[in-house]
């Protein structure tokens, strides 16, 4: 039986007031913890506006972390690939697996805040077909070939990136899922792993996730890919104390705020 592997997921939320710099900060040193404790896993999400989820690049993030912490892997939670050139996209994410000396893995999704794709004159509407078109060209740059292709945002002609994985198996890439089934379907054609963002957060999520595996393993079929449960990755709350009171207690500042915002979000 495979060992139950554990990580972190950092939003990246950051209560409005803070001082920035000393957030940023702060979530490096607890980068540098969570390798010290043996945790497997450690993602960093992407957002453009709001104001309090502040890190706009996972990828300069985890490059960062990974001079502090030498063991942890770093998952990008996620890149909202509808947002990006996937040539350039790619390109960075394999620089970032040998920077990390192939403790990488690529998590894609299609962005969630309207705020941020309409900085860039994109519909919400329109990510996930997006991140369809983007994912594609990405897994074909990433396995090695060259490829001319166009999408409503972009055109390649004869693209290839400069190096090969770090490793010989590959960079392992994950595509984000909440309750839509987008994501499931995406990683079960390419083959690639799951990543269920809010998992427990939502009666719509926790009840999506077997019928996501489901469609997982029928795409794959329908497909002739391959697909792990291993690399099936849940995010769910939480907070350890000595005592389920004493957790309470810690989470009271803050809890409110932190909720509220995520269902207005």
């Amino acid at each position: 039986m495979a060992k139950l592997r554990f990580g972190y997921f950092i939003a990246p939320v950051h209560a409005p007031g803070q001082n920035p710099t000393a957030a940023l900060e702060r979530d490096l040193q607890f980068v540098e913890h969570l390798d010290m404790l043996g945790y497997d896993e450690v993602w960093f999400g992407e957002h453009h506006s709001a104001g309090s989820e502040i890190i706009a690049s996972p990828e300069i993030m985890i490059a960062a972390a990974a001079q502090r912490a030498p063991r942890i892997h770093f998952g990008t939670g996620v890149t909202s690939l509808s947002y990006h050139n996937p040539l350039w996209a790619a390109d960075r994410i394999m620089l970032l697996d040998h920077l990390t000396r192939g403790r990488t893995i690529f998590g894609v999704g299609p962005g969630s805040l309207p705020t941020d794709s309409a900085m860039i004159g994109l519909d919400p509407t329109e990510t996930r077909e997006l991140l369809q078109e983007n994912l594609d060209i990405v897994v074909r740059l990433l396995r090695g070939e060259t490829v001319s292709a166009k999408t409503r945002t972009h055109e390649l002609f004869d693209a290839k990136l400069q190096l090969s994985p770090f490793s010989a198996d590959g960079i392992g890439i994950t595509v984000a899922a909440v309750a839509s089934p987008t994501g499931a379907r995406l990683a079960g054609r390419y083959g690639l792993g799951l990543l269920s963002i809010g998992a427990t957060l939502s009666a719509d999520g926790f009840n999506a996730l077997a019928h996501h595996w489901d469609i997982v393993e029928e795409r794959a079929d329908a497909n002739s890919a391959t697909v792990d449960r291993r690399n099936w990755s849940l995010c769910s709350p939480f907070h350890i104390a000595e005592t389920e009171e004493e957790a309470r207690r810690q989470v009271a500042y803050g809890i409110e705020p932190g909720s509220r915002q995520s269902h207005e979000r």
